[in-house]
This record gives structure tokens, sequence and C-alpha cells, in this order.
């Protein structure tokens, strides 16, 4: 792209007798961080998602009966370069959500554990919203991730201590056929890390898999298959988490879909990237913990929910089952 056409513009108009189309029009380009110049005016970076957005606005504006136009355009100059870039300054929300997780992070030792993950699942999905409208990110962005990482480690030091550190090394690749009808086990009530890492191994390594929930993790026998706690066969390598390391072993991080879900996991257990519906996975687990005493029944009425996702991850990518 080049400079003379780095922008992208929406100009629309909208009869003002039509307040219900023009307010549905401007949540959405709020909603996708489109900057107003003026009313009716509105500005992104010019990229293939601010076309598409843009497109679906001008086509609502046109159903209604007004008119709408869209134009690529650079700045005249410097000063209005930085005028335009001024529009997308994030700053503010950042620093309001650093309040938030500061507050939270201070607050956690009051929480029990539903409701702090309830909370820290919400300050994640604000955190993914904003990042995907943070056009020019810097400090800040990397800020809210160090704030996340470090609100982890918090909620983690009082309600999972036992989490698994990180080893060094690299990841052996390792042979399906040897792990085939397998006792497998893992630290009791298990969250997002366990809980796909179980789903990803009874579905893709040993469909036979049986799964022991331990209470101490260093009361693991000798004949089970340990996966997510220090000393485990299979944990943390340095900066995968347990079910990357799971899928990198058995080659399955070709599958887009399985990649896809990784990424999730990853954020929800280490932090990173943000990762849109991390969010809702986090609340409909916590749901289902707070539902099934038995991880074996946690683990069945969240494997439908991970097959359900990886379909859906795998017709995003066009690539069928």
């Amino acid at each position: 792209m080049t400079q003379r056409d780095a922008w992208l513009l929406l100009v629309s108009s909208i009869s003002g007798e039509n307040k219900t189309a023009r307010q549905r029009i401007w949540r959405a380009l709020k909603a996708s961080g489109a900057g107003t110049l003026r009313d009716g005016v509105y500005i992104l970076p010019n990229a293939a998602s601010a076309k598409v957005v843009f497109r679906e606005q001008a086509d609502d504006v046109v159903a209604t009966g007004g008119t709408a136009y869209l134009l690529a355009l650079g700045a005249q100059d410097e000063d209005q370069q930085r005028q335009f870039k001024a529009l997308f300054d994030r700053g503010a929300e950042y620093s309001e959500l650093m309040h938030r997780l500061d507050s939270l992070k201070a607050r956690v030792k009051k929480l029990d554990e539903a409701e702090g993950r309830r909370e820290i699942a919400v300050a994640r999905r604000d955190a993914a919203a904003l990042v995907a409208v943070d056009f020019f990110p810097g400090a800040p962005r990397q800020q809210i991730e160090h704030a996340l990482a470090d609100l982890d480690t918090a909620f983690n030091a009082r309600f999972a201590p036992d989490e698994p550190h990180p080893a060094r090394g690299s990841v052996p690749r390792r042979e399906r056929k040897e792990y085939v009808g397998r006792i497998w086990a893992t630290r009791e009530r298990p969250w997002v890390d366990r809980i796909a890492s179980a789903w990803l191994i009874r579905r893709f390594i040993d469909p036979k898999a049986k799964f022991l929930w331990l209470k101490n993790a260093r009361a693991c026998p000798k004949r089970a298959l340990g996966f997510d706690f220090d000393g485990a066969e299979f944990s943390h390598i340095g900066a995968r988490v347990t079910f990357e390391v799971l899928a990198a072993s058995f080659g399955l991080e070709h599958d887009p879909a399985i990649a896809r879900i990784g990424r999730l996991v990853h954020y929800l257990d280490v932090g990173g990237v943000p990762v849109p519906e991390a969010a809702g996975f986090a609340a409909i687990l916590g749901g289902a913990r707070a539902r099934q005493a038995s991880d074996d029944k946690l683990l069945q009425s969240m494997s439908a929910v991970l097959d359900a996702l990886h379909a859906s991850y795998l017709n995003t990518q066009g690539v069928h089952a």
C-alpha cells in the first residue's frame, strides 16, 4: 500500500427520519474502530478488513434508501497524517483497562475461584476487543498483555499452585501406534489446557484412552502417562503449553483447526496474543465445571464443545473433516 491510498473513507447519508437505521449503522462502525471525521464520514486504515466493514455498512445504508461511497485516499501532508492517526489513539481505553486489571489483581485473594475466573474471562474479552481495533499497536498493548499474564500468575498462585513450569528443549516426535489403549493422568478439576489436552488425546491420539484425575500429581502411577504437571511425560516445553506439545509430538500441529484451538488454549493458559472467542470458551468451561462434579462427565460435555469448535474452524479454513 502506498502513502497516497493509506486510508479508506465511507461517506454516507441517511434520512434523518430513519433513526433506527442511523443508530444501527453508527454502532456497527463504532464497534469496528472506525474514526469519525464528521457526521456520515468515517475513516479506517486501508486494509482488506476495513473494506469488508465499510462495504457491509454501505450496503446497509443503501438498503435504507440512503447513499454511500467508498474512497481510498492519502493524507495531504504529515500534519494531516498525524490528525488521522490521532483518531485511533487507544491510550485512554488502555489506561482504563489497566486500572481494571490492577484492581482485579488486588482483589484476587478475596474472590472465590468461579467468580475470579468469570472476571478474568470478562477482562480477557474486553482486552481482545480493544486489541482488535488497535490499528497502530505499541507499548500500551504490550503492557496489557503483561498485566494479563501477571493476573494469571496471581490467580494460579492461589487456586492452581501446581501449574507446570516450562521445560527447556525441543518437542520429540512420537508414534501414535505406541500410545493406544493407555491410561493418561493429570490433575483433577481440569481447566483449559488439561481439558483440551484430554480431548485431543482421545479424539486424535488414543481413542481408547482412559483418564485418571489426580488429587496429587506426585502420586501419579508409573503405568500412567502423565500430562500437564511438572515431571509429566507431556507438559509445557519452552513457549508451548501442554496442548501444543501434544499436537507437535504427534504431528497434529499442521491441522489448521487444531493449531487455532492451540492458540486459544495458549492464550487462556499463559497469555499472549488475544483470541476473540477465548472468553466465551472460558465461560462455557466455567459453567460446565460448576455443573459437573465428575471430571469424566466434564470431559464428555466439553468434548462436544471442542468437537464443534474444531468443525467450525475447519469450515472457516475451507477444509472439510
